[in-house]
């Protein structure tokens, strides 16, 4: 830095904005090889529990070579998936070989990277020896750092985002230093309400973490990359169900929660409902093996220190997170690493399988059964469009009276088509075994037209 000063002439600068603040700081070029990848950036922070072992070497020696080559590893893998190529760091690598560097990346006196690890990641395979990189002030603490970091990502012009849960740990992050919900909305540009709906969506990931842990097997994070749309229709469904009827909520969660863990498709995970809950489809689909909805009967709990007895948990509630623990077990024995045994592995597979079979056939009948309710409610459906839209007919026809634009003869030829729609009508509804006041009605009113 000192060179460039002395170099004289014009000089690059970058503008740094964190936490309401501004400061315009010196660009210079550093050796590539000079530079770190920040162990604490957003972009990889749920992809590090990948792999557990490295991970535990960058959290033990964030600066050496293991620990840095981990760094390098995540900022060019698939975030759902890191044992994969990332198209996006692809795509990135190809324009810095096409175009070069356009914008300044960001370092720490000690020169670790705060903004442009994937660019420097990119760089690095394609040789090339230097990066332009603006220089923070000593007086930076870390999380001042991290602020410019958030602040930098969330800009509009960014060219590659945050994974989805890289998104919901930042936002916990700065909840964590005090930040207030309307603040944290604020910053990453979504309403106060999503920002909660977020948090629930992280919470409930880090119970099912916590629940899945089996000796040594545990989920990670990763698991759940990608589920983003499913996950916020079931906050948004329990949050609605909750209000009414709690203990059907809880089911309907973990059901839901069970089958977005095995895979299946949001279409699908919409089929768990309401419906689904109060009927068997799944119940009747489950092996022996994992257990049954049985009876509602709450289960009792004792306030410790009282000894008085309260209303747990209904039994299908129980049923339901027993159902879920056995299944986010299973998932966490298959993903571990390769000391687990064989037979408790080939076990997690073959209690994993069983239940993804169960729930695929008891999804297939519940959807059978949507589609009929649909043709069920398909005609008093179209009834009720038909009734908006002669409603609406009203409106327009007294504003083409007061205006004189009404076409008389058009009117009376649409009212002549309505009446023999309406004899069709008739005449199929009067066929209906338990026909009611309102076929008796139309019989009547088309059967008196027809006579005149």
């Amino acid at each position: 830095m000192d060179e460039v000063k002395k170099a004289g002439g014009t000089r690059e600068t970058v503008t740094v904005e964190w936490n309401s603040q501004t400061a315009h700081v010196e660009v210079i070029d550093l050796p590539l090889s000079s530079l770190y990848f920040n162990p604490g950036t957003h972009r990889i922070r749920a992809q590090r529990s990948h792999n557990p072992a490295r991970d535990k070497q960058l959290e033990e020696a964030p600066w050496e070579t293991a620990g840095q080559g981990y760094l390098a590893h995540l900022l060019q893998a698939d975030p759902a998936n890191p044992t994969m190529r990332d198209a996006a760091f692809e795509k990135l690598k190809l324009s810095l070989a096409q175009f070069g560097q356009n914008d300044p990346g960001l370092v720490t006196h000690h020169g670790v990277l705060v903004n442009g690890n994937t660019r420097a990641a990119a760089l690095r395979e394609l040789g090339a020896q230097s990066m332009r990189v603006g220089v923070l002030p000593t007086t930076f603490t870390w999380a001042d750092i991290n602020a410019v970091e958030l602040s930098l990502q969330l800009r509009k012009d960014h060219r590659r985002d945050y994974s989805y849960l890289n998104r919901l740990l930042a936002m916990e992050e700065q909840a964590q230093l005090g930040r207030t919900p309307e603040h944290i909305a604020k910053e990453f540009r979504i309403q106060t309400k999503t920002y909660h709906q977020e948090r629930w969506i992280l919470t409930t990931i880090r119970e099912l973490i916590e629940r899945s842990r089996t000796g040594s097997a545990v989920l990670s994070l990763l698991s759940w990359e990608g589920d983003q749309e499913k996950l916020k229709e079931l906050e948004r469904l329990y949050k609605t169900l909750s209000e009414v009827e709690r203990d059907e909520a809880e089911v309907i969660r973990e059901w839901r929660l069970a089958a977005i863990l095995m895979g299946f498709s949001k279409t699908d995970v919409r089929h768990i409902d309401e419906n689904f809950a109060k009927s068997d489809y799944l119940d009747r689909n489950l092996p022996e093996s994992m257990g049954r909805g049985g009876e509602q009967t709450p289960d009792s709990i004792v306030v410790p220190g009282l000894g008085i007895s309260v209303a747990g948990d209904t039994s299908k509630v129980s049923a339901a997170r027993a159902l879920n623990d056995q299944i986010l077990r299973a998932k966490a024995v298959i993903e571990a690493p390769g000391d687990c045994p064989d037979s408790e592995r080939q076990a997690a597979r073959e209690t994993f399988n069983a239940a993804k079979t169960a729930f695929d056939k008891a999804i297939d009948d519940a959807g059978r059964d949507a589609r009929v309710r649909k043709r069920k409610q398909l005609a008093p459906a179209r009834l009720a469009d038909a009734c908006a839209d002669i409603d609406q007919c009203v409106i327009d026809l007294v504003e083409a009276r007061a205006s004189r634009t009404l076409d008389v003869p058009a009117f009376d030829d649409a009212l002549l088509q309505l009446r023999k729609s309406l004899a069709k009508l008739a005449d199929q509804a009067e066929r209906i075994d338990t026909a009611g006041d309102g076929v008796a009605w139309l019989a009547h009113a088309t059967a008196a037209g027809a006579g005149e």
